[in-house]
């Protein structure tokens, strides 16, 4: 009988609490939306499949090895971790103090807990290495970087103030989240506000890096955001750019782009570097891999890296960046009323930068020979190529010979260039403060 009994308190589901249930039903849902509805499923479905390992009772796979003692209750143990963090031997106390405990020693807490005999799972692991270190989202951005062409850009140089201007979405929900702090809604600190913001910029790698850097709390809720809007931009965009342009406007057809030398792609991405990276260099590290994607691609002397980075390593990098970010999906991360916050505040932000590059086309026509479409405006926000395609089928439904992708695409490079910038900008003074 007791045999019987402790193989039934062994049983996950002995120990599996309605928030495990909630978020096992959450992660279906994320693997649903990727395999039925092919939304973003190159990373919704490793995220979802990781947020179902994550919320597997007793398993412990995304768990530190401090978590794992921490979750084992063991008073002892408890002890000598309260005593190091001088506060009461229980679980809330001491996950209170590591809240506000600097960096350096919560690495002397979690290697104490290796001391005492407890190990990382293996998500924890990949989200170490993968997003912890920062690494996984700047490879993806040097594949990125490989796969597009700056010729659009370089032909009509105008389009890069539509990036800028759909980067005022980003800053606007920044001052959003710490609005719903100030009036007592929803609790956002300032690196969280920050970390929501650039979910405005429709760039998934580029959120998923700063979070990791101002609010790896929140990273599950600000990834699964990003990834599910960009997924929704040919819903969230067209009523927008429907609603702010006039059927004339649709219909404008803009000059034929002009050819655009190999010289000149191969100088841009070392010039933008230098430009950049020299007035901010927190913006080096997301920039100056995707001009390095770049120029392998240009330059044409390094296919086989080329190749590489765009193709098998990118893929790689994406398998352990969607797992690494099911580890965040746990019911104490997630559901949370910040959660919520950052739903309603990304679809906003989304709104917000598709509204201002399409004004800040309207306005350049003011004062310009040579119209643009205020259409392509939208695309400033950086889901490159899916804004672009929104923009040229929209166009198309006003005249069906108005082909507007190409002249779109110019705007959605210029995008991700800005959402690289916004995240400097935003770790220089974020972190600063």
């Amino acid at each position: 009988m007791e045999s019987l009994n402790a193989l039934l308190q062994g049983m996950g589901l002995m120990h599996l609490g309605a928030g495990q249930a909630i978020m096992l039903l959450v992660s279906l849902l994320l693997l649903w939306l990727a395999i039925a509805k092919k939304f973003e499923p190159l990373l919704l479905l490793p995220i979802g499949f990781g947020g179902l390992l994550s919320n597997i009772p007793e398993a412990g796979m995304a768990l530190t090895a401090l978590e794992s003692l921490l979750a084992h209750h063991d008073a002892g143990q408890l002890a000598v971790i309260a005593a190091k963090l001088n506060c009461a031997p229980d679980v809330h106390a001491i996950k209170e103090a590591l809240a506000l405990a600097l960096p350096s020693v919560q690495s002397q807490m979690e290697n104490l807990a290796v001391d005492m005999g407890y190990t990382p799972g293996v998500l924890a692991l990949f989200y170490k290495v993968a997003i912890g270190s920062g690494v996984a989202p700047l490879v993806i951005f040097m594949g990125v970087g490989a796969m597009t062409d700056f010729g659009p850009l370089l032909a009509n140089p105008r389009t890069l103030l539509l990036g800028a201007a759909a980067q005022f979405g980003i800053f606007a929900t920044v001052l959003g989240a710490l609005t719903l702090n100030y009036f007592g809604l929803i609790s956002f600190t300032l690196p969280q506000a920050a970390a929501i913001g650039i979910i405005g910029g429709a760039d998934g790698p580029t959120a998923i890096y700063l979070s990791g850097k101002l609010a790896p709390e929140l990273l599950g809720a600000i990834a699964v955001a990003a990834y599910s809007y960009m997924a929704l931009v040919p819903l969230i965009q067209p009523p927008i750019m429907k609603a702010l342009t006039s059927e004339t406007e649709r219909k404008i057809r803009m000059v034929q782009l002009r050819t655009v030398s190999k010289r000149e792609k191969i100088l841009f991405p070392v010039v933008l570097l230098l430009l950049v990276a020299l007035l901010l260099p927190d913006a080096a590290p997301l920039l100056g891999m995707f001009c390095f994607g770049n120029l392998m691609r240009e330059s044409g002397v390094v296919e086989r890296l080329s190749d590489t980075v765009q193709n098998g390593l990118i893929n790689i990098v994406t398998i352990f960046l969607g797992l690494s970010v099911g580890a965040k999906l746990v019911a104490d991360k997630f559901l949370q009323p910040q959660t919520l916050g950052i739903l309603l505040l990304g679809v906003i932000a989304f709104g917000i930068g598709t509204a201002a590059g399409v004004l800040m086309a309207k306005l350049l026509n003011l004062c310009s020979k040579n119209k643009i479409n205020p259409l392509i405006g939208s695309a400033g926000v950086s889901a490159v190529p899916m804004a672009a395609r929104v923009s040229n089928k929209v166009g198309l439904e006003s005249d069906p010979q108005n082909f507007l992708l190409m002249h779109a695409m110019g705007p959605n490079v210029a995008g991700v260039i800005g959402s690289a910038i916004a995240a400097g900008v935003m770790l220089k003074y974020v972190l600063a403060m």
